[in-house]
């Protein structure tokens, strides 16, 4: 296996445990510069890409090159291109790049617009419409054809993998395409807290804050990241405030609804809240084999229906993990020259459809809930009415019953030495609000994730 062919394997399999944002923004213009001796180099574009990749996804990235080739033992980063960390600015390669850089297989998720951030890709006409997503659908759609005066801002949220950040940029394409003249900007938020810890760090926010506020579109993806992010927040909330009085567009994107991102400042919660909300939930089947029929056809691959079919109906709730079930079969087109059969298929996605019996732990639950709602553990455990306090710990009450099957006076002594009515009050209020609101639904579920699956979006 080649250089390239290696790492587009790995890239296809990182895109499962981070989300799109996060794939885009850390793993752009990387690839493996280096293989010998059982030494990997990878190659990034800057020095806080480095930082960031060796403190946060070195592991991952070496678990899944020795998975590929056993021999591999460690895996290092390399700056080949310094570049500013806010994506306003674009600056040319080093030699040093230019030197080991080589031709890569083509990857849509690495192609992007230097002028927008936005990757062409994503468009209109290959994003898959259903019960799931047509109300943010058709707010995007309306959006492109009417910036500032039409739902402004406009709110998308729903877990991982379901397509916001697709639906973002499909709606800051086609608002290129209409309005030529327009300066249109896509920022995941994570590179908008990064910028800003730049510049503060470099004595630059106001010649930070000018690009941002040149922008006359603004689409910023997983603003969950604004939690506790006390600086950042403050100068989003003034760049907000000019946007949304000179009728600039803002679009946004969360996993999770203004009200549930924690430590968000109110004042910015309900400039989020006051244009149009929209979610995105889990498509159905017969949505998911229409993705997966519009994904094969970009691919040129032609596959039986029994073989998507059989995808479908294993991969239920994520787009992204549908897309990474395909990207293997494409792959093992590429290398065996045809495509795969049935049985052949249930290999290759042996270990994405045939998951062990999933465990937890207390301490796995009240570790998940805190960074969740970004709170200290300890505060989960004591007996406080504080009301950022309370909820978190009915939620902790319910997943301790519902996944551990704990009793209902181990639960309230566990949490803050309670008496079991409280407890069997807790789990009952989560339970029922979890029937009536969807919204909490998705929250439950966006929790589930991090539990079994360790999404953590790179926070």
């Amino acid at each position: 296996m080649t250089n390239e062919e290696l790492w587009q394997s790995v890239l296809a399999q990182i895109q499962f445990s981070v989300s799109r944002a996060n794939f885009a923004t850390w793993f752009k213009n990387t690839k493996i510069s280096l293989k010998e001796n059982g030494k990997i180099i990878v190659s990034v574009e800057n020095s806080f890409s480095k930082e960031w990749l060796a403190n946060k996804y070195s592991s991952l990235i070496l678990k899944i090159l020795r998975d590929l080739e056993s021999e591999i033992k460690s895996v290092e980063f390399l700056v080949t291109s310094e570049k500013t960390s806010f994506p306003l600015v674009k600056s040319k390669k080093s030699g040093l790049e230019e030197k080991i850089a080589s031709p890569q297989l083509p990857f849509q998720e690495l192609v992007v617009d230097q002028k927008t951030n936005l990757n062409p890709h994503y468009n209109f006409d290959n994003f898959i419409v259903g019960r799931f997503n047509e109300l943010a659908q058709a707010a995007a759609w309306a959006i492109s054809e009417n910036p500032g005066s039409t739902y402004n801002p406009l709110f998308v949220y729903g877990g991982v993998g379901l397509g916001k950040t697709h639906l973002l940029q499909a709606t800051g394409n086609r608002l290129n395409e209409l309005f030529p003249e327009k300066r249109i900007k896509y920022i995941p938020c994570e590179r908008f807290v990064s910028g800003v810890v730049e510049s503060i760090k470099n004595h630059t926010i106001g010649i930070f804050k000018k690009k941002v506020k040149d922008v006359d579109v603004l689409i910023m993806d997983d603003v969950q990241f604004f939690g506790g992010k006390e600086k950042s927040q403050e100068e989003f909330f003034h760049i907000f405030n000019i946007f949304h009085q000179s009728q600039k567009q803002i679009i946004l994107s969360s996993d999770r609804s203004p009200k549930a991102i924690p430590s968000l400042e109110e004042r910015l919660r309900s400039r989020f809240e006051g244009g149009m909300i929209a979610d995105i939930g889990i498509p159905d089947f017969e949505t998911r084999v229409a993705i997966l029929k519009a994904k094969c056809g970009e691919r040129n691959i032609e596959l039986d229906s029994e073989i998507l079919e059989y995808i479908a109906s294993n991969i239920r709730s994520n787009i992204r993990e549908l897309e990474g079930a395909l990207n293997r079969l494409v792959f093992y087109k590429k290398i065996n020259n045809k495509n795969p059969n049935i049985e052949i298929t249930k290999k290759l996605l042996g270990n994405l459809i045939n998951h062990p019996k999933k465990k937890t732990t207390f301490k796995k639950i009240i570790e998940t809930i805190s960074e969740f709602y970004d709170l200290k553990e300890k505060e989960l455990l004591l007996s406080t009415r504080r009301k950022e306090i309370v909820k978190p710990r009915q939620i902790a009450m319910y997943l301790l019953r519902e996944e551990l099957n704990e009793s209902f006076p181990s639960i309230g002594r566990k949490l803050g030495g309670k008496d079991h009515t409280t407890a069997i009050y807790a789990c009952t209020k989560i339970a029922k609000e979890i029937e009536e609101d969807d919204s909490f639904l998705l929250e439950i579920n966006l929790i589930r994730q991090r539990l079994y699956g360790g999404l953590n979006g790179g926070k």
